[in-house]
């Protein structure tokens, strides 16, 4: 069956993966950027430790760190238990095993926790939820989204992708998206409609690219929307 999840849970990455996985380049971390989606990700207290500018918006900013530490406790059971049962589906030549790559989750959570309170008084980070996001046209310079579109397919439907990924081009220049799986694994049941649709709009350069990061075994692949 694969990993098995019945809604969206608070799971962070740290920077390294987040270049890996969207393919940053110093210059790209030089410009203004919106994690969209970011959950409890250490990529903004980072970004933010370097002096670049990065701002994170996800409905969980509406808590406070201590009601995230809790979500995050609960959450981290659940996904390392899913991993360990279901690890065949993964490479582990990074991460080693389960319980390694469960250390170095929780660490980023940890420096996210540490880091939220002063950056939410800061504006780095901001409550808000797709597929309507309370930001001004285009106003950063690169947008990316982690583990959620696509993601959660089997959550949502094709009607609201089409929205969110609609906004999303409308504040940033340049949208990136990562994964293009499922969280079981398989291709996003979205994704080829999607991809007609914005190939049909002719607004948008729509690209499936390759990328040095692949966990889910397949899942080495991003999309990346730039405008005609």
């Amino acid at each position: 069956m694969g990993f098995a999840i019945e809604k969206v849970v608070p799971w962070g990455r740290n920077l390294e993966e987040y270049r890996r996985m969207f393919s940053l380049t110093d210059n790209d971390l030089d410009q203004r950027i919106l994690g969209c989606a970011d959950g409890p990700a250490s990529f903004n207290a980072e970004m933010h430790e370097q002096g670049k500018n990065c701002v994170s918006i996800d409905p969980i900013y509406q808590f406070s760190a201590s009601q995230i530490k809790e979500r995050i406790r609960k959450t981290a059971d659940t996904v390392a238990e899913q991993m360990t049962k279901n690890r065949q589906d993964y490479l582990w030549d990074h991460y080693q095993s389960p319980e390694n790559l469960l250390r170095i989750r929780l660490a980023a959570m940890d420096l996210f926790l540490f880091d939220f309170e002063k950056g939410k008084v800061a504006g780095r980070y901001l409550a808000g939820a797709l597929p309507q996001l309370p930001l001004t046209d285009q106003s950063f310079d690169i947008v990316i989204c982690s583990h959620c579109l696509f993601s959660y397919s089997h959550l949502f439907d094709l009607n609201f992708h089409q929205q969110a990924i609609a906004e999303i081009c409308r504040v940033g220049k340049e949208v990136r998206i990562f994964p293009l799986l499922e969280v079981n694994g398989k291709p996003s049941r979205h994704l080829s409609s999607l991809i007609t649709q914005m190939q049909q709009d002719n607004t948008w350069d729509v690209k499936i690219i390759q990328v040095d990061y692949e966990f889910q075994k397949g899942g080495n692949e991003m999309l990346l929307l730039q405008p005609r």
